[in-house]
């Protein structure tokens, strides 16, 4: 009997935003996510060249991008952004991306004012990944 073991695989998270896009990290074989890095969104070159720099350090296999939508299920104008960011990432890197719902991910992070969370808001997302893909 011969099982097949996949070697663990490096995923990012994304928590998007106009402003600051939050990255988190982890990996399928212990599947724990931890925040990696918040990304000033100046414009789309710099944004996209700092994701670089994180791809190239760490050789992600996939990506999660947490998708915004009204407590109903409904789509907003953030929700179109976070889908046109996903598309993006998956066109210049050729990684592919996933969405999940991250209704309810802010409300396990509360933060004081002013304080940068968007790191930790995108290892929720990927925490929440995990937690449904890994078993």
């Amino acid at each position: 009997m011969h099982s097949s073991i996949q070697a663990p695989q490096t995923l990012f998270g994304f928590d998007f935003g106009i402003k600051r896009i939050g990255v988190a990290m982890g990996n399928t074989m212990i599947g724990q996510a931890s925040p990696l890095a918040v990304i000033e969104s100046i414009d789309n070159q710099s944004r996209f060249a700092a994701i670089q720099a994180l791809i190239d350090k760490w050789g992600p296999t996939q990506f999660i991008v947490g998708l915004p939508l009204y407590p109903d299920g409904a789509e907003h104008e953030m929700t179109a952004r976070c889908r046109r960011f996903a598309n993006q990432l998956h066109g210049r890197f050729g990684i592919p991306v996933e969405l999940v719902d991250e209704r309810y991910s802010s409300a396990v992070l509360s933060a004081k004012r002013g304080e940068l969370i968007d790191d930790r808001a995108a290892a929720v997302i990927l925490q929440q990944y995990f937690d449904q893909h890994t078993n």
